[in-house]
């Protein structure tokens, strides 16, 4: 090991607490892990990581167990490493929670012993022992009165980026403030999830992060500012918004230096230098786009259990339908999202209704069969109609449509859409429209946010990466190229399972060695190798069947919204 300096990301999600250490280069040298269930499941009573109660729809975790498991991490950390040599420490947290420090919390992080443990010492610092994780669904009326205060949700996400939802934090905090009234006086600080782990580190209160603030439907993202309206909304009332600002503190614009020393607590009892400094922390979301680093233009399509589609692009088009951040490292660049619940369960689903494959062989070669021996939208010959469909087994957030199958086809050119019976569709039909339905939404959706990436070209993205288990699978990639495109090329990404931890070094890396002006992808991208972590897999952009797909984009949205009609 070389001995220059390291840097240490975090990645604190609803099951672990991850840590990962690399060198000035990006080399991983180290990295550990706390699991929530495993290692205080008895202590703490919860299960995969949180507490639930379902007649309230509420889902939180205990502060107190992720004091204790930053001690934790960092004991098993400074077995495999020694933490003197770490110069800067960044990470990412679970958007959208939030931590309530009680009124002198902040005087007794300053005062850290480190003969005794963060969770000894700062018992008592916290108005309200619990934060709200993401799958909370208890804010159902305060999410209605978020979508209707600026006018509509559509003006809700024109000002900060999304649409009213249960998990983002300021309905959460609008909530607790109307059922708990003494635990909002009490509270001294309102700490985004980022913000509290950054806090506990540098033993004072850490700003919120630009682009973790865009989860909460309070920052304005137009006017780089907490929004007024949503701000009274939120507090109850114009006389309450000077004090809910002064809880929430104030936001980092710059995601990059340095927001403190490591607190003395972590140099005594750790052996961290007192040199070390802390950058500001951001969101897991973001994060995810900078464990690439993802450039502008580039798509990362996540093929799991569910299907997520992230992409980095200068233009802010928000719609109630997706998700808009601030990018955590470049201004002038916003992080766009898509999440889909129809994901790979659905496309089981069809798979499941082709013939069986031998026993012993892949499951899914017939699946890839159907797809790899078929032309798009199943034209085989002039005078075909296009076939589109839309598979939804379980009710989808994009667009907002309840369960169910549907089948429609239209002329080659996007006219004449028609609902079609399923007689006229064939298993393999289905086989190839559930892949190429999902990719139809998500080019449908972006296409107003991507440049053309090359003289000659038309708008589409530069690269396509593929993560999750669907990216191993041929036929999925190739439809995503087809459809999608990708200049250059469509790409099977792998960095571990530590993606939001190394996203969090990499980002300490760049806050504390940049250049004047350096961007996030300049350094990075001198320092990233591709080797190891990414395998081309399809050739993405095909002149002449990307415009095949781009001729019945108006069908596709037609065919939505007439079921959503219905």
């Amino acid at each position: 090991m070389s001995s220059g300096p390291l840097y240490l990301g975090f990645d604190l999600s609803t099951q672990q607490l991850k840590a990962i250490v690399i060198t000035s280069d990006l080399q991983v040298v180290a990295e550990t892990k706390v699991d929530f269930d495993g290692d205080f499941g008895a202590k703490y009573g919860i299960t995969k990581g949180v507490h639930t109660v379902a007649a309230e729809s509420e889902v939180y975790a205990p502060v107190a167990m992720w004091l204790e498991a930053l001690d934790l991490v960092l004991q098993r950390l400074r077995e495999k490493v020694s933490l003197e040599r770490i110069r800067g420490v960044s990470g990412s947290c679970q958007q959208h929670g939030s931590v309530y420090w009680a009124r002198g919390a902040e005087g007794r992080l300053a005062a850290l012993s480190a003969d005794k443990s963060l969770a000894e010492q700062l018992e008592g610092s916290f108005s309200h022992p619990f934060a709200p994780n993401w799958q909370d669904h208890s804010t159902g009326a305060e999410v209605d009165q978020f979508n209707s205060k600026l006018g509509s949700s559509e003006k809700l996400a024109d000002a900060t980026g999304s649409g009213a939802h249960h998990r983002f934090t300021g309905p959460q905090i609008m909530r607790l403030k109307r059922k708990l009234p003494d635990m909002y006086a009490n509270t001294e600080r309102i700490a985004l999830v980022s913000s509290f782990l950054a806090s506990v580190l540098i033993g004072a209160y850490a700003p919120a992060d630009i682009s973790d603030a865009c989860g909460m439907n309070l920052w304005d993202i137009p006017s780089n500012a907490w929004s007024e309206p949503l701000l009274e909304l939120t507090a109850g009332g114009k006389d309450g918004v000077p004090e809910l600002r002064e809880k929430l503190g104030p936001v980092r614009l710059d995601g990059g230096g340095s927001v403190g020393s490591v607190a003395a607590y972590f140099v005594q009892r750790y052996g961290f230098s007192a040199e070390c400094q802390v950058a500001p922390f951001t969101g897991d979301n973001p994060a995810t786009i900078l464990a690439l680093p993802l450039r502008p233009l580039d798509v990362i399509v996540s093929l799991g259990t569910s299907t997520t589609f992230l992409m980095i692009t200068p233009h802010y088009k928000p719609d109630p339908a997706y998700h808009f951040f601030n990018h955590p490292t470049t201004p002038g660049q916003y992080m766009f999202m898509l999440c889909y619940k129809n994901g790979g369960l659905a496309r089981e689903k069809v798979r499941d209704a082709l013939p069986a494959p031998a026993a012993g062989s892949d499951p899914w070669s017939a699946f890839n069969d159907a797809v790899l021996g078929s032309k798009p939208l199943s034209v085989t010959s002039p005078g075909d109609r296009a076939k589109l469909g839309l598979y939804f087994y379980l009710p989808e957030i994009v667009p907002n449509i309840r369960a169910g199958t549907w089948r429609y086809t239209c002329k080659p050119d996007g006219s004449d859409l028609k609902e079609s019976s399923s007689s006229e569709w064939t298993p393999a039909d289905d086989a190839r429209g559930i892949v190429e339905s999902q990719a139809l939404s998500m080019r449908m959706r972006s296409r107003d946010l991507v440049d053309a990436p090359a003289d000659g070209l038309p708008p589409q993205p530069r690269r396509v990466y593929l993560v999750g288990g669907g990216s191993l699978n041929p036929a999925i990639a190739r439809t995503m190229g087809e459809v999608l495109g990708g200049a250059e090329g469509v790409y099977k990404l792998d960095v571990g399972g530590n993606a939001c931890a190394l996203g969090g070094a990499y980002k300490a890396v760049w806050a504390l060695e940049r250049a004047e002006g350096e961007s996030f992808d300049e350094l990075i991208g001198k320092r990233w190798r591709e080797e190891g972590a990414i395998q081309k897999v399809d050739c993405g952009y095909r002149d002449g069947v990307f415009q095949t797909y781009g001729d019945v984009l108006g069908a596709f949205g037609q065919m939505e919204e007439e079921i959503l009609r219905g």
